[in-house]
């Protein structure tokens, strides 16, 4: 039942915002009673926790495929810069959702869990390609960096203040000057 939730849930912020998706729809578009899902998650907030943990969850993975298909390595960095920002463009609520509901802290320090997979993934690969003689403030400085960047290309699509262009976020990406 919580996965259908979850997938319900999911589903529904294709269409909408998640200030715009409450409990009791969410039970409608699952089949159930309200007070089922309450076993699940006793409110609105709790549920949003979940979804925004589901979406954590799959832009790690779409990261980490893009990073593979693109031979690791530097290009593979990259390639899951260029992923994070294809997630926001193609999931804008889900995103939102997942920064406006997880504890900054939890995304680049200390014990990470499954809402900080894709920070994991950013730091794993910080660490792969700096050189070893840096310290862990210095790697926390390049990942910081890094996540800034696409961080601001995505809002900066999501805001519609750039449109969105593939190559001109691998460009800025890859650090090329135009």
């Amino acid at each position: 039942m919580r996965a259908a939730v979850l997938a319900a849930g999911l589903e529904l912020l294709e269409k909408r915002d998640a200030d715009d998706i409450g409990l009791r729809e969410v039970a409608r578009h699952v089949g159930v009673s309200a007070t089922a899902i309450y076993r699940h998650f006793p409110d609105k907030e709790a549920l949003l926790l979940a979804l925004a943990h589901e979406g954590m969850e799959r832009l790690a993975h779409m990261q980490a495929n893009a990073g593979t298909k693109a031979g690791g390595g530097t290009q593979g960095f990259r390639a899951t810069g260029a992923a994070y920002v294809k997630f926001a463009v193609d999931n804008p609520a889900i995103f939102r959702l997942i920064f406006s509901n997880t504890p900054s802290v939890s995304l680049l320090d200390g014990e990470l869990d499954s809402v900080g997979n894709a920070m994991r993934g950013l730091r794993e690969n910080i660490a792969t390609l700096m050189p070893q003689e840096l310290s862990d403030a210095e790697r926390k400085v390049a990942a910081l960096r890094a996540w800034s960047i696409v961080h601001g290309l995505a809002m900066l699509v999501l805001d519609r203040q750039i449109e969105y262009d593939e190559s001109l976020i691998a460009n800025v990406i890859a650090g090329t000057k135009i």
